[in-house]
């Protein structure tokens, strides 16, 4: 609990102070584009929160050092694979001039270096077959990487109201802490409690206010983490199935995949065009907003705070069931069908409701 304590409090002093002293870098942080299909934001708003979390991780672990100097030193080498992916993510919320497809390849970068460094690598799915293919090592590294990077960028796409990408990582990280310590594996479960630590010091600032944005960066280093983690505790001990980080991290990976789904098959588009048709943003139109109509801005940030509820409780339906079955492959496979299903049929009933628009 040491190192969730430092991490929160240093997110939370860090993250204060970006907040505090905005007037000196709104120019270059804030994000002014208020009219864009994926801006629910009535004022600019610094979107380097990322910033905060990243410290507060790092003292975090700093703080395990002479404790537990093997911990922390697998801490330190997490913080060092996740740099490409948080520093392009960082990068882009400074200039936006880094595209998606360069973001993901710095997060596919940061996967490989965590294999590299942790041996991180994804052999197994439990699946006959793909199994066989994943015992080559370059299948191996493809596939890890092309899971690392998909996870985090599936972070980025769910980041659209205060404390919803946040809270989400934060419980599912919780549930990656709680199995590591089922197995005895205290470097991951420190790590997990760390990160989740960093990322609550930020919320506070966060949610429901909405006085600072994670950003790319803080996306797309939450999204690692939570990736990077669930593929080291899969690899480090056998016991633990590939089906439970899967299941766990359904609903930002679901939502990711039906997304494409919904662009490409039914709305004739490119997948990377954005709109506003994810399930985030049809309950924030269709139920929220009729629950609390009025369009002023107090209003809209209250709008905008109560639709992460929502979505907490429909990641939990994935992650409490993953906790509970975590070494069972066969039960987790069947609950991801069932949540499949269970999302597809909210989605599909919101869209088609009577909520107005």
């Amino acid at each position: 609990m040491i190192a969730l304590s430092v991490a929160f409090l240093v997110s939370l002093i860090v993250t204060l102070l970006v907040v505090r002293y905005e007037h000196l870098h709104a120019h270059v942080t804030a994000d002014h584009d208020l009219d864009g299909v994926q801006k629910f934001h009535s004022t600019p708003v610094p979107r380097v929160g990322g910033i905060g979390v990243m410290i507060g991780l790092l003292c975090g672990e700093v703080a395990k050092l002479f404790l537990e100097p093997e911990v922390a030193g697998f801490g330190f080498l997490v913080i060092v694979a996740a740099i490409p992916a948080f520093a392009a993510g960082l990068i882009e919320d400074l200039t936006k001039r880094v595209s998606v497809s360069k973001r993901l390849l710095a997060t596919a970068l940061s996967a490989a270096a965590g294999g590299v460094v942790l041996g991180g690598w994804l052999s197994r799915l439990d699946m006959p077959g793909i199994d066989y293919l994943m015992a080559f090592g370059p299948v191996s590294v493809l596939v890890t990487c092309f899971a690392v990077a998909g996870v985090a960028n599936a972070f980025n796409l769910i980041d659209g109201y205060n404390g919803l990408a946040g809270m989400v990582a934060v419980i599912i990280l919780m549930g990656l802490a709680y199995v590591a310590s089922q197995v005895g594996d205290r470097a991951v479960m420190i790590t997990a409690f760390a990160s989740a630590g960093a990322i609550l010091g930020f919320l506070v600032w966060n949610y429901p206010r909405g006085l600072i944005f994670l950003g790319d960066g803080g996306a797309y280093l939450i999204g690692f983490l939570v990736a990077e983690l669930s593929v080291l505790l899969v690899a480090r001990n056998p016991q633990v199935s590939p089906w439970f980080p899967l299941l766990l991290s359904f609903y930002p990976i679901f939502e990711t995949v039906f997304t494409i789904f919904r662009r490409v098959f039914i709305g004739k588009t490119h997948p990377g065009l954005p709109d506003a048709a994810h399930l985030h943003q049809l309950i924030y139109r269709r139920v929220v907003r009729w629950a609390v109509g009025d369009d002023c801005s107090k209003k809209k940030t209250q709008r905008n705070a109560l639709t992460s509820p929502y979505l907490w409780a429909m990641a939990s339906f994935a992650v409490i069931p993953a906790v509970l079955f975590w070494s069972n492959t066969i039960a987790l496979q069947m609950i991801a069908l069932l949540f499949a299903t269970f999302y597809i049929w909210v989605y599909r009933e919101i869209y088609k409701g009577s909520f107005p628009e």
